[in-house]
């Protein structure tokens, strides 16, 4: 092990990040932990478009492993890829149940997006649209994604829940599930207080602990066998998508696919500080083209597309700032497909409490916004503000970008536009004249 410390140090350049080999590890665990719930809400969503969960389950172990170790080895960033739930949900609810595809039309759908994303990751699309993006912009992503976060965490954990008459309202905070959230949220800001290492994860461990002490939740056990993986498996169907609606289908799908991976990784290269080093280098094309090979592995072996995870945080909280993270992640997602029931075992309130103490820190970038510009506060706000109401990154990064647009022709600052803002304002506008009329 020592002989190979060296070489994990000269590769994802630790020393340079002012990390190690313990440090990085440790982040990878806790970001595995914080995610490890799309090992069973995965396969549940793509269940209700009629796929066999059990080969969903292994699908997403797979192509989590391979999309993360992927995007740690090519682009040395501590950022992990998933099936999007987000993603999820169009795939199932709207290409399946809503249009009356099937599900291996749906895998077809994924499958050219997948090509089109690679297309447009080595041709340095992608990255042209993410350089051309303003740097309030991407601040006010970073906000908007620990908002969402936070709603995500709060819903998670039953403290905030749907109301028809105020649209939410408080949940069952007095709950043992709601007592032991906030327990697990105070934890981590006490240790963190006082800079103890490992703070999430001790934390979340804490809190399972606790749970089945208090008999709130089950052991599961240790091991099982990994289920078997079969009908899914190159099942996708292309011939049913080339009329008008499978067209547009599939361009709808590159959209949400495309900007809600797109503002993830803003986000998250804002939240970790490596958003000025990487606009000089070539590492956000292999993090780019990376997910856009996860996303063909996917629907080859029978998931949705993949997307960087908002759950990265975690990890990045914890120290993690090279692709070493997301390699251990990789390790642990293999680990999983003989170790769900222990993954199972984790409660969702004990890592929705530590989402909820990322999100408070995420939010702390709206301070950077340029107050005194109205043609970026606005904007920025917006953007900030409409992901979490919209439940969509797309959605919000759009009405952001758009108004962002406009504002700067309507003052007269057409300077501070670029060629590339424009297009993109001009397609999202496009996009949502479709929404409304689909």
């Amino acid at each position: 092990m020592r002989n190979l410390l060296p070489h994990l140090d000269r590769y994802f350049k630790l020393t340079q990040h002012n990390t190690s080999t313990r440090i990085e590890v440790l982040a990878g665990i806790t970001t595995f932990l914080t995610m490890a719930y799309i090992l069973f809400a995965s396969p549940a969503i793509l269940a209700s478009a009629g796929m066999d969960s059990r080969s969903v389950f292994v699908a997403t172990c797979i192509v989590t492993a391979i999309g993360s170790l992927l995007i740690g080895l090519l682009s040395n960033f501590p950022i992990t890829l998933a099936p999007g739930m987000a993603l999820n949900v169009y795939f199932s609810y709207t290409i399946v149940q809503s249009l009356g595809y099937s599900w291996q039309s749906a895998l077809g759908a994924v499958f050219i997006a997948g090509v089109l994303f690679f297309i447009m990751s080595v041709t340095n699309i992608r990255r042209l649209i993410l350089q051309s993006l303003p740097e309030g912009l991407c601040i006010a992503v970073a906000a908007g994604l620990g908002i969402f976060i936070a709603l995500i965490a709060l819903k998670t954990a039953g403290i905030v829940v749907a109301n028809p008459k105020t649209m939410v309202s408080l949940g069952h905070i007095g709950s043992w599930e709601g007592l032991l959230f906030l327990f697990g949220f105070c934890f981590i800001t006490i240790l963190e207080h006082y800079k103890i290492p490992g703070s999430i994860v001790i934390s979340i461990l804490a809190t399972t602990l606790l749970s089945i002490i208090f008999k709130v939740s089950t052991f599961h056990g240790i091991i099982s066998l990994p289920p078997a993986h079969n009908n899914a498996f190159l099942a996708f169907d292309l011939k049913h998508l080339w009329n008008q609606q499978g067209i547009a289908v599939i361009l709808t799908f590159l959209i949400v696919a495309l900007f809600d991976s797109t503002g993830t990784l803003v986000g998250l290269l804002q939240f970790s500080g490596l958003n000025k080093d990487t606009k000089k280098t070539e590492r956000l094309s292999s993090a780019l083209a990376a997910e856009s090979i996860a996303t063909i592995i996917g629907s080859l072996i029978g998931t949705s597309s993949t997307s960087p995870y908002i759950e990265s945080s975690a990890g990045i909280k914890a120290g993690g700032r090279t692709g070493l993270t997301a390699v251990t992640v990789a390790f642990f997602f293999i680990c999983a497909l003989f170790f769900s029931p222990l993954a199972e075992t984790i409660p969702t309130y004990a890592t929705s409490s530590a989402l909820l103490f990322i999100a408070c820190l995420m939010m702390r970038n709206l301070t950077h916004i340029d107050w005194n510009n109205l043609t970026e506060t606005i904007p920025s706000l917006l953007t900030a503000l409409m992901i979490p109401f919209t439940f969509s990154i797309a959605d919000g990064f759009g009405v952001g970008i758009i108004s962002f647009v406009i504002l700067k022709i309507c003052c007269k600052k057409i300077q501070d536009l670029n060629a590339m803002l424009v297009v993109l304002a001009l397609i999202f506008i496009g996009y949502f004249i479709y929404i409304a009329h689909s």
